[in-house]
């Protein structure tokens, strides 16, 4: 592209941008968010900072809060009354891995109202994928956790502080805080069976697995939904939900299924939820697992799909999982509402032949992988791709941010899958949006082919803060497109806003070239505009086309005011 056409696509942008107002993008969050390093503090205030392995990178705008001492405090003035908070908080690892205890007081105007007990047992992992608990591997990632409390006299104007007053652990960094009203718990739906009844125990004190079981058990034998009332639920093992049957909690603030810590090592004896058959409704509780390491050659726990169809997941929040959703061969499935918090792995995967299914208003946050992605595998786990063709997902109206690895949204093959309407930030192990052939799609044994075709796109999205350190791919643009296994045709962006990257706002890049595989073909950026790259400092561009490229790209009214093609087989078409 000349400098000339640059000029040109920067100027119409501008234009064009003036006078249009981007839609509003992300997920409907309930929640208020303050910053720690906007709040008054005696702390010591660490950032920005932007390369791998530190707190600063994986803390939200890549700055946060230290306090060390007993009286060092944050403290901010609540705009909206409320009664719940988040805590997003890093506690020191203990030498040999494993955490540490630590605590915090929480002062309302003034007056103490709890004591806080934080752990860092579920953070700091180290050294190299799959990582590792030992700290003498190096390499840390996952500083953070979150401490959720409710029932709290929270009025507008309220002066809500967080104090230390014990040194316990070597010191709290706070990253931010939400503050929120929740719900009214939800009555329990008509003519339902309720756990209770089959001997659930809602306060912790016995396991409620069997119960559960026989309470679906029955509910799927008589048609009627399942209720889970208000309560923390013990559960040990795998609880299937077949076709037909609804489970409901109260809200996913007031009914909790928890795992046990003493048993979490065991892979069949963790918090798993699983859908096999069609119209089947969950909804409107919490999943807490107690997971802490990460091994793939385990099953996943939180929710999944295996060859479920026609049904709904809904108003779930899933929290120190290994994967929040995980989908098998799901067809016309609606997940929405849901939050995903401190999994060891993705938030939620569109696997194997999954099609027709929509994503909606969903946020993930403090991920282990990505927070959305679909990934048309030839099989996984048993399920092979033999039904319709796996595509036609959409991600839309969500909100990604904070990964520990990988991506805001990635999307590995597929036919006509979209994302719409996101938001991804501080996405510093990644990219805010990826479009790659990394991982295998295909199987000639199985007569099996589920590269990208038809269209993908991906519109009216925004990313701030993305583009980081990737372990095994150095620093990744904000966007990527990668062919590495395979070629990619058929690619839109559209009305994309990529602002402050760590390091290049847009790379194309084709790893595969040498294997006859780098080619993008049918490709279109139009009103994409890239605004600050290079946070971290190293080599960038805001466009940067990598020299084992083919192919080339459509430009319209595109704003890349700084452009990059190394690659004499790869074209930059500016239209007018």
């Amino acid at each position: 592209m000349t400098p000339s056409l640059i000029r040109a696509a920067t100027a119409l942008a501008c234009i064009l941008s003036a006078g249009t107002a981007r839609a509003s993008v992300g997920a409907d969050t309930p929640w208020t968010t303050t910053e720690a390093e906007d709040m008054r503090t005696n702390g010591v205030v660490l950032g920005p900072g932007y390369q791998p392995n530190t707190v600063e990178t994986e803390s939200s705008g890549q700055r946060c809060v230290k306090l060390v001492a007993a009286g060092d405090f944050v403290e901010f003035t609540a705009a909206n009354p409320a009664d719940a908070l988040v805590i997003r908080y890093s506690l020191p690892d203990s030498p040999k891995g494993g955490g540490v205890l630590g605590s915090l007081s929480l002062i309302i105007d003034g007056k103490e109202v709890r004591k806080l007990k934080l752990t860092s047992a579920y953070s700091h992992l180290y050294g190299t994928y799959p990582f590792s608990n030992d700290p003498t591997k190096g390499k840390e990632r996952n500083f953070y956790d979150e401490l959720q409390v409710k029932g709290l006299p929270i009025a507008k104007g309220s002066v809500v502080r967080l104090q230390r007053t014990a040194v316990d652990a070597a010191y709290c960094i706070i990253d931010f805080v939400d503050l929120e009203k929740v719900p009214a718990p939800l009555s329990a739906p008509a003519h339902s069976l309720n756990v209770a009844d089959f001997g659930a125990d809602a306060h912790f004190r016995s396991d409620s697995t069997a119960a559960i079981r026989a309470c679906i058990a029955a509910a799927a034998d008589q048609g009627r939904p399942v209720w889970i009332p208000p309560g923390n639920y013990l559960v040990t093992g795998e609880i299937l939900v077949p076709s037909s049957v609804t489970v409901q909690g109260a809200g996913m603030w007031h009914t909790s299924l928890v795992g046990d810590p003493a048993l979490y090592g065991h892979p069949d004896r963790r918090v798993r939820i699983k859908l096999s058959g069609s119209h089947i409704r969950i909804a409107e509780f919490a999943v807490v697992g107690r997971l802490n390491y990460r091994n793939d050659s385990e099953p996943n726990d939180g929710i999944i799909g295996a060859g479920c169809s026609e049904s709904t997941i809904s108003g779930i929040w899933l929290e120190h999982t290994k994967v929040g959703i995980w989908i098998y061969n799901g067809v016309n499935l609606v997940i929405e509402g849901c939050r995903f918090r401190n999994t060891i792995a993705d938030g939620i995967n569109l696997c194997v032949g999954t099609s027709g299914t929509v994503i909606q208003d969903c946020a993930a946050r403090g991920t282990g992988d990505d927070c959305f992605a679909i990934w048309p595998a030839p099989s996984d786990q048993g399920f092979v791709d033999q039904g319709p063709k796996t595509g036609n997902n959409v991600i839309r109206r969500c909100t990604g941010q904070l990964t520990f690895l990988a991506n805001g949204a990635s999307i590995y093959g597929g036919a006509g899958n979209r994302v719409e309407d996101c938001r991804f930030t501080d996405i510093g192990t990644g990219c805010g949006v990826l479009i790659s052939t990394t991982f295998p799609t295909s199987d000639e044994s199985l007569g099996i082919d589920n590269n990208f075709s038809g269209t993908t796109v991906i519109r009216n999205c925004e990313l701030v803060r993305c583009g980081g350190y990737d372990h095994d791919w150095a620093w990744r643009g904000s966007v990527q497109v990668c062919m590495d296994r395979r070629s990619i045709s058929g690619l839109v962006f559209s009305n994309v806003s990529v602002r402050d990257s760590f390091s290049s706002g847009v790379m194309i890049v084709a790893p595969g070239r040498s294997k006859g595989q780098g080619t993008l073909s049918d490709a279109k950026f139009e009103n994409v505009v890239v605004s600050g790259s290079g946070l971290e400092g190293s080599a960038h561009h805001d466009l940067w086309v990598s020299k084992d490229a083919a192919g080339g790209a459509a430009l319209v009214r595109s704003s890349f005011p700084d452009t990059r093609n190394e690659s004499g087989d790869f074209k930059l078409n500016a239209a007018p």
